[in-house]
Order: structure tokens, then sequence, then C-alpha cells
């Protein structure tokens, strides 16, 4: 899908599949093969999402919009996202000992000067999922579940998982655990792309499912520097875009998009696991799919600018392949 060129000479080359499906979950277009199964890891966090809102605990509990961006997002872990994750549990009577993601150094700058410079261990808060687990402790609270919600039988994985084989449409042929130790379901890459094809298409004002979909779009591209933050692909996607288009990575080169407007959902994986690949392809869709002005310096930053040398000479370039775009 995705080359880089070093003086005249293919140098390195980034393959995958991709798929674009409309509304009725049919394949628009694909690259590569779209029966692939994959783990589609952070990307479908906004699918682990629903049962918070489907249950009626986000309406319970008064969530707002900005913490349902935390819910489906992989933070910086910066003091804007830590902190309302922090609030968020309190008001639930519970605290960062009751996370199940395990602590991370955080990747954003600050806030990883601020630790080590104060010879700080970092917590479960600075975890780039934790607002995706706070997320499942107030569904937990709602069902009246236990504390070990990560488990793949506790009830807040099995509504995850029901409502991911709905959305994705096919069975999960299986599950990995993911980074932050929940249960990450296998599909396609035809059933990742028909399920966020179904996020694009959900009706503001239809059913439970559809409501919850939506809000959930609406809450992403509301808050895109929560859903990633500064200096990261999600977040500077979303912002080119205006808030007409969702988009959200996955670890091992997943991306997803959300193109309401079009009523077209994106899903793609890179197979080296690379994200320069995956966040350059993702770019390239976009474009294609007339979501993204090839002009917005966006597009130069992930996909057609120079590859430069540290003094600044331009010493290579990233392209798209061959067959693709």
């Amino acid at each position: 899908m995705i080359e880089l060129w070093r003086g005249g000479i293919l140098e390195s080359v980034h393959a995958g599949h991709a798929v674009i499906c409309d509304d009725t979950g049919a394949i628009v277009e694909a690259w590569g093969d779209p029966d692939a199964v994959i783990f589609p890891r952070s990307s479908c966090k906004m699918v682990q999402a629903l049962p918070l809102l489907e249950s009626g605990a986000a309406e319970a509990y008064g969530l707002s919009e900005a913490q349902l961006a935390l819910a489906c997002a992989s933070h910086n872990g910066a003091v804007i996202h830590t902190e309302p994750v922090a609030r968020w549990l309190g008001s639930l009577g519970l605290g960062e000992a009751d996370l199940r993601c395990g602590p991370q150094m955080p990747d954003d700058r600050d806030a990883r000067k601020a630790l080590i410079c104060s010879d700080t261990e970092p917590c479960q808060l600075h975890n780039n999922c934790s607002g995706k687990h706070a997320g499942f402790l107030t569904l937990s609270q709602h069902l009246k579940a236990g504390p070990e919600y990560v488990e793949p039988d506790h009830p807040v994985q099995r509504a995850v998982r029901s409502a991911f084989e709905e959305v994705t449409g096919m069975v999960s042929p299986g599950y990995g655990i993911d980074g932050c130790s929940a249960p990450n379901f296998a599909t396609t890459v035809h059933g990742l792309a028909r399920a966020m094809a179904f996020f694009a298409a959900a009706d503001p004002d239809g059913s439970a499912r559809d409501r919850a979909a939506a809000r959930l779009v609406r809450a992403m591209v509301a808050y895109p520097e929560l859903v990633a933050g500064e200096g990261r692909a999600c977040t500077n996607l979303m912002r080119a875009m205006g808030g007409k288009v969702a988009v959200k990575t996955g670890a091992e080169a997943v991306f997803v998009a959300i193109l309401p407007d079009l009523r077209r959902g994106i899903a793609l994986k890179i197979m080296d696991g690379g994200t320069r690949g995956s966040e350059a392809a993702i770019t390239a869709l976009l474009v294609r799919a007339g979501a993204l002005d090839p002009a917005d310096p966006v597009v130069a930053r992930y996909l057609t600018g120079p590859i430069t040398s540290r003094r600044g000479f331009v010493a290579g370039e990233m392209r798209t392949a061959g067959g693709f775009i």
C-alpha cells in the first residue's frame, strides 16, 4: 500500500488490507484480503463503549460528551486526560486502584517529564486506555457486577462481545488479551469496516444502539484532543476534517474511519504493524473518499511531504503503491 523511496530506490514497503463499506455493510472498494482476520486493538473502542450507553449506564451516571470521548480514547496520558479520568472514578466512589489496565509511562512530553523529574512512578491513570476502563467500571457498577471487569466471562465483556459481533456482522473467531489486559475480539477487515459503516449511518433519533453510536461519534469529533492528544494522527486528522469524520488508530497498525456524510466506514491493517504505514494509508483513503483536502498540511505530514535528514535536507519520500489509490 505504502512505499518509501530514497535516492530513487525503493527502500521499504508497507503491505496490508483495507476495506470501504457502505451503510448496508457491502464492500464499496477493497485492497488485499477483506476476509483477513485481525485484532482491531484500540480501533474498536467505540464498539466497546456501545454497552455503556445502550444499558442506560451513561445516562444514569450523567456522563458528558468529554467522558464519552475518553471512553473511546487511546490518549497520551496528559493532564487533560488523567485528571478527568480521576474525577470520573471519584464520582463513582472509586479510585485509580480499581482500574485493571495497568500503569504506563505517558506519551505526553510534559507529563513524562513531570514524572521523571519528581522521581514518581506512572500509575494506571496514565495508561492510554484509562478512559475506556473508566467506562467499563461505570457499566460494571450499573450492572451490579464484580470488580474484575476485564475477565472474558464478566458481564461487561459479555456485553461488549455481543455488541461487537452484532455490528461487525459475524461471530468472532476468538480473542486475544490487549495491552490494557481487556479481551480484544478478532474479526475480519470487512467486519471492522462494516461496524464503522454502521456508526457512520447511525440515526441519532433511531434505536437505542443507533442513538448510542451517533452520540459516540459526536463525542469523538467534538473532543479530538481527548481521543488521542497533541501531535497524534487521530487528533490532527479529525481537526483537519472539521469534525465531519471520526478516525481511530489501534496498536499494530490498524486504523478506522467513520464518515457520516458519506455513510461509509473504512478499516485497514498494515501487516508489518508499523504506525507510519497505517497513518499514511488512512490519510490516502480519506483523500480518496473526498473527506480530506489533499492540500491540507496534515496530508503532507503523514503521506506526501518529504522525508528529511536531521539537518533538514530532503532524503526521501512516501508514496502510495501502484494499485492502491
